[in-house]
C-alpha cells in the first residue's frame, strides 16, 4: 500500500482518547490511514515534514452565517455618530438598494432614523444590518412599502424580516460568490467544516433557491445546511407516519454526502442580546424591557414537535433564559409523544441559563452551541445589561460539562470573531476584550475547549463518527499551528500554518 500525504515531524493531538499523541499521520483517500508505527514503513506520494508544527483535527464551526458573512455591503462597522454613517452610505453606487452592515446602535451619538437616511438615498430603498442581525434601520422608501409598520425606521424580529423580505432575494450567483469568500476566511483560521444556520427562509436566508448556490460552489470546505423550519408545509403522509408537516419529497436531517448535506432544522425562539430583544424571566437591568418571544407560543411549539416527529435534528435558537424555558418545555413534549433517544437536539447560542435549568438540559439530552466569541466582543455590554446576579450565567462552559452535558463551540460568523482559537482562549480564560471577568467560575481547561470545536462540533452536527478527532478511518482533516495551545499564553495569537481537507492542503501560510 502506498499513501497518498504522509505527514511527519509533528505534535499532533489526537484528541482520541485511545492513543492522545502522534508524530506521524499516514493518509489515503482523503482518510486518516493509521498514525505513527502504523505507517512509518509505508510508501507516501508525498511526504511533508511539519518541522515539529502542532496538529490538531480539523476545527468545526457548528453554528455560522456563509453568505451573510461574504455578503458585499457598505461596512459601518465601529462608525458612532449619524453623520459618520451618512458620509459613508453617501454616493453609493448603483441604482438599487443600499445596504450597509455592523451598525451597533448602542455605540452611536444618537440613534440613525429613516428621515436621516432619507438625506442621502433619493428614491433608493435604505436597508441598514443592525450587527446582531436581529435589527435594521430603514429608510422612508422601505417604511412606504410596508404600511402596516408604524416606525422611525428602526425595526427588529419579525419587522426586520418584513423590510428584508422586500429586497429577497440574492441571486445564486451573489451567493456562490458570498460563499467562496467566507470559505477562504475560515479555511485562513482552521475551519474545516461549517454549519450553515438557516436557508431558505427566515432572518438570514438568502433566497428559496439557496441549497443550489451550496451545489453550484462545491467549497473546498465541508458544509451542513440547517434548513428554516418556516419551510415546513402541510403533506399528505400516510397516517400511520405520523408526519403533519415535512419538506418537499420528506428530506430531513442526514441527508447528502461528507461535503455538502442537511443537518438539523433550524426555528427561532427569540431574539438576540445586543438589539434587546432576546427573551428574558426578568428585564434587562435598569429597563422594563424582557426581550420578547420570536411568534406565539403555539406556532413555535407546533413547529417544534412537526420537526421532530418528521425526524429531522432541530437547532432551536434560545438566547434568553425565557425563551429556553419555552425550549425545554417544547423538546420534552416533542419526546413525549414521539420519544427518540438520540434525536440530538441543539439549543443554538443557549445565552443565559440560570442553574434551575441545566439539570433539564442534560435530562432531554440537548447539545447548547455556544459562541465563545460573544463574551470576548460583547463582554463588558452584556454584564451591564445582565446585572451582577445574571452575567456568571452567560454562555456557560464548566456547568455544562459537570452534567455531562456536550458542549459545541461556533462562532455565529460575521456578528463576532469567528476564529476558533479566539473562542478557545476566552473559554479558559473568561475575559472580554476590555478584561473584564465574565462569569469566572465557567472557565474550562484547553483540552475542554479544544473539544468543543472539535468531537463536541462534530457529535452535535451528527458527524463523530468521521469527524473531530485524528483517529484512524476518520475523514483527514486538521490544522497545522505554529504554537500548542496548551502552553501557550496567548491562544488568539498562534499561528495558522496550514489547513487540511480530505488529505488536500486546503490554506498554507505564505512565509
Amino acid at each position: 500500500m502506498e499513501l497518498d500525504l504522509k505527514l511527519t515531524g509533528c505534535r499532533a493531538i489526537t484528541m482520541d482518547p485511545a492513543r492522545p499523541a502522534a508524530h506521524t499521520i499516514g493518509i489515503w483517500q482523503g482518510r486518516i490511514a493509521g498514525l505513527d508505527e502504523q505507517v512509518a514503513d509505508l510508501p507516501a506520494a508525498e511526504t511533508v515534514d511539519l518541522g515539529g508544527a502542532v496538529v490538531l483535527p480539523g476545527f468545526i464551526d457548528a453554528h455560522t452565517h456563509l453568505a451573510w458573512n461574504g455578503r458585499r455591503t457598505i461596512d459601518i462597522t465601529g462608525l458612532a455618530t449619524a453623520a459618520a454613517v451618512l458620509d459613508r452610505l453617501a454616493g453609493a453606487p448603483g441604482t438599487g438598494w443600499i445596504e450597509a452592515s455592523g451598525y451597533d446602535r448602542r455605540i452611536m451619538d444618537s440613534p440613525l432614523t429613516a428621515a436621516d437616511l432619507d438625506r442621502i438615498s433619493g428614491d433608493r430603498p435604505v436597508y441598514v444590518a443592525d450587527l446582531s442581525g436581529h435589527a435594521c434601520v430603514v429608510n422612508s422608501a422601505v417604511l412606504r412599502r410596508l404600511p402596516e409598520i408604524t416606525s422611525d425606521g428602526w425595526l427588529t424580529e419579525n419587522e426586520q424580516l418584513a423590510a428584508r423580505t422586500l429586497r429577497l432575494p440574492y441571486s445564486l450567483d451573489e451567493i456562490t460568490a458570498e460563499l467562496h469568500e467566507s470559505a477562504r476566511q475560515v479555511l485562513a483560521e482552521g475551519v474545516t467544516m461549517c454549519a450553515e444556520a438557516g436557508i431558505g427562509a427566515g432572518l438570514i436566508a438568502s433566497s428559496p433557491l439557496e441549497a443550489a448556490a451550496y451545489q453550484r460552489a462545491r467549497l473546498p470546505i465541508r458544509v451542513q445546511l440547517m434548513v428554516s423550519a418556516h419551510v415546513l408545509h402541510d403533506v399528505a403522509a400516510d397516517p400511520a407516519d405520523r408526519i403533519p408537516r415535512a419538506i418537499d419529497l420528506g428530506l430531513h436531517t442526514g441527508f447528502g454526502d461528507d461535503m455538502l448535506s442537511l443537518g438539523a432544522m433550524k426555528l427561532w425562539t427569540d431574539g438576540g442580546m445586543i438589539a434587546r430583544t432576546a427573551a428574558l424571566t426578568e428585564p434587562y437591568a435598569g429597563t422594563d424591557n424582557s426581550g420578547q418571544l420570536a411568534e406565539s407560543e403555539e406556532l413555535m411549539r407546533a413547529a417544534i414537535v412537526d420537526g421532530h416527529h418528521a425526524g429531522w435534528q432541530l437547532a432551536i435558537h434560545a438566547i434568553g433564559d425565557r425563551a429556553i424555558d419555552f425550549t425545554l418545555d417544547a423538546v420534552a413534549e416533542a419526546q413525549r409523544q414521539r420519544p427518540r433517544p438520540d434525536a440530538r437536539h441543539r439549543v443554538e447560542h443557549c445565552g443565559l441559563v440560570r442553574p434551575d435549568q441545566l439539570d433539564r438540559i442534560a435530562a432531554l439530552g440537548l447539545v447548547p452551541v455556544v459562541q465563545p466569541t460573544f463574551l470576548h466582543a460583547y463582554g463588558d455590554d452584556y454584564s451591564e445589561i445582565m446585572g451582577e446576579e445574571r452575567a456568571p450565567w452567560l454562555y456557560r462552559g464548566r456547568s455544562f460539562l459537570d452534567r455531562g452535558i456536550t458542549v459545541a463551540g461556533s462562532s455565529d460568523r460575521p456578528v463576532a470573531d469567528g476564529a476558533p482559537l479566539r473562542a478557545i482562549e476566552f473559554m479558559v480564560r473568561r475575559r472580554s476584550s476590555g478584561g473584564r471577568a465574565v462569569g469566572p467560575d465557567e472557565a474550562i481547561t484547553v483540552e475542554e475547549a479544544i473539544h468543543a470545536y472539535t468531537l463536541g462540533s462534530a457529535y452535535a452536527c451528527r458527524k463523530e463518527h468521521v469527524l473531530g478527532s485524528l483517529t484512524p478511518g476518520k475523514l483527514a482533516d486538521l490544522v497545522v499551528l505554529g504554537d500548542d495551545p496548551r502552553t501557550s499564553d496567548a491562544i488568539a495569537d498562534i499561528p495558522v500554518l496550514a489547513t487540511v481537507v480530505g488529505g488536500a492542503f486546503s490554506f498554507q501560510r505564505s512565509s
